[in-house]
């Protein structure tokens, strides 16, 4: 990571934590408390996934690396759930907070009260809309969707009807993945028709909403789910309608997914679905409590490469964030179009380790 020092003259300018204003709020960000380890405050967003109770796994293995004390909540998708936790946070002395807000407009007062008191932000897989944090640490989730344009894409031959199960709208998440998986179709494959569904990344509404899809269109031959949410449920479903055949069969359904998660690695060494998007749930705990211990340090980062194979970019004035990377992940790691993907075995996906 490129890193350089702040000058301890510096000041707080546009919600962005420098050092002399962390010296205001004890610098070294350590209690009596925690025996001496800096205190750290982790909002998990959800625990109703694979993917995220994978990453509350890893983030106390992470913490345990860092050094650093954990006072931990989970604000289960509702905002007003996440401001009160931070306000328990603020009362237990955490230095800093790390957090992944759902909805990424409405967190913004609360982002502005902890600029208030000092208190660095990192956040996790989401960007908020306005404002700054100290770094945002996620993929490039425009590329999540133009990875399953290209797959699905290739697959069908550029022809066809395909369902993007799309996540929740008011998320930066959601917005990136559809409007870049809309951008690639319209412009690389024109011949497809794309039945897009905003779900809220809820599992039932996803479900309900492919079944309706397909009873009015039954050659649809593509599904996109923006994560793995969606999966049990339109597995299911494809099975019910007989539609869960082999790649070779031409009633066969191609499904591309977001997340890496085991139970999709399994699912494409079965054949029951075809690719995914690895998200990189191990990375996203480590470099998010590696950034808010530099924070509470008085480091800053800058834009560009970074040791460990990402790139951090500068989003607006005051904001950066560390892109990580996501590859696509197929049965035999084959290109399609401009996107390589690696095969569902390698043992560099989080979705294979053991631990």
């Amino acid at each position: 990571m490129k890193f350089q020092h702040l000058r301890r003259a510096a000041v707080v300018t546009a919600g962005v934590l420098t050092a002399a204003a962390l010296a205001g709020c004890g610098g070294g960000g350590t209690t009596a408390a925690s025996g001496g380890k800096t205190v750290v405050g982790v909002d998990y967003p959800r625990s109703d996934t694979d993917f995220w109770n994978a990453y509350i796994k890893y983030v106390p293995q992470f913490a345990g690396q860092f050094g650093l004390d954990l006072k931990t909540t989970n604000s289960q998708n509702d905002v007003a759930n996440l401001t009160a936790n931070v306000q328990t946070m603020i009362s237990q002395g955490v230095k800093g907070v790390v957090m992944a807000p759902q909805d990424t407009a409405a967190i913004i007062p609360t982002l502005q009260q902890l600029a208030s008191k000092k208190i660095p932000v990192v956040s996790v897989d989401t960007r908020p809309d306005q404002g700054n944090v100290y770094m945002v640490v996620r993929a490039d989730n425009r590329a999540y969707g133009e990875k399953a344009c290209q797959f699905l894409g290739a697959k069908l031959g550029g022809q066809g009807k395909v369902v993007m199960l799309q996540g929740d709208l008011a998320s930066i998440n959601g917005r990136d993945r559809t409007e870049a998986f809309n951008d690639c179709m319209k412009k690389d494959f024109p011949g497809i028709t794309v039945f897009g569904e905003a779900t809220n990344w809820d599992a039932n509404t996803a479900a309900q909403k492919l079944q309706t899809r397909l009873t009015a269109n039954p050659d649809i031959k593509g599904v996109y789910m923006q994560s793995s949410f969606a999966l049990s449920g339109t597995l299911q479903l494809l099975k019910q309608r007989g539609l869960a055949v082999p790649a070779s069969d031409p009633k066969h359904v191609f499904i591309v997914s977001n997340d890496g998660i085991p139970e999709e690695l399994a699912k494409i060494r079965a054949g029951e679905m075809d690719a995914t998007v690895s998200q990189p749930a191990d990375l996203f705990a480590k470099y998010a409590l590696q950034y808010v211990k530099d924070a509470i340090a008085g480091k800053t980062p800058a834009a560009g490469k970074t040791d460990h194979d990402s790139t951090i970019i500068q989003v607006r004035d005051g904001l950066m964030e560390d892109q990580l990377a996501a590859p696509l992940v197929t049965a035999d790691g084959a290109k399609f179009g401009p996107v390589s993907s690696v095969k569902v075995d390698d043992p560099s996906l989080w979705g294979n380790s053991k631990s």
